[in-house]
């Protein structure tokens, strides 16, 4: 497991074991996370603790521990392929208009909230007319999500910001 993409539902015992350089990373954000030493700790709850659950332990926002883990094993948010084979657009289609932007989404903000923003977005999507587009605003590309969207038959185009403002469009039709 050389080349694991880190999102907020990335398992800790995953993160870990993928790149073990991520414990001394993780420490430095949160002084709670100093119990991943110890190693009947790290076999069981790490298994099931997600980086979003472990942001609401250690008091710090799921973005920022994403971006800062991401950073230290040189993890892009630029246009392409993602780590785990997601494609996504980063060049301006033609359908999209800021005219045509139906709702906005902040990610980050559900995140900070301890939610998973996944539901919110689907629903927003289904809603979408033909044309219409979503904007949803995130902290870093969130690939399942444009994973899951590109297989129910939206389109979308990923703007970078800055490093920590994103902004994903989607749309139900060209």
């Amino acid at each position: 497991m050389d080349k694991l993409l880190i999102t907020p539902k990335t398992k800790v015992y995953d993160l870990l074991e993928a790149y073990p350089q991520l414990e001394d990373v993780l420490i430095d954000l949160a002084p709670e996370f100093k119990k991943l030493k110890n190693p009947v700790l790290r076999r069981t709850i790490a298994r099931v603790t997600s980086l979003s659950q472990a942001a609401v332990v250690g008091n710090v926002p799921v973005d920022k521990i994403v971006r800062t883990l991401r950073e230290a094993v040189g993890q892009q948010d630029g246009g392409g392929a993602t780590d785990d084979g997601v494609q996504y657009n980063s060049v301006a289609p033609q359908w999209f208009g800021r005219e045509h932007i139906a709702g906005f989404i902040d990610i980050g903000e559900i995140l900070d909230r301890g939610e998973q923003p996944v539901h919110e977005v689907l629903s927003a999507l289904k809603k979408l007319q033909s044309r219409q587009v979503l904007e949803v605003k995130v902290p870093f590309v969130p690939a399942p999500l444009i994973d899951k969207a590109s297989g129910l038959g939206y389109t979308h185009w990923v703007e970078t910001k800055k490093d920590n403002e994103i902004l994903v469009f989607f749309t139900a039709g060209e």
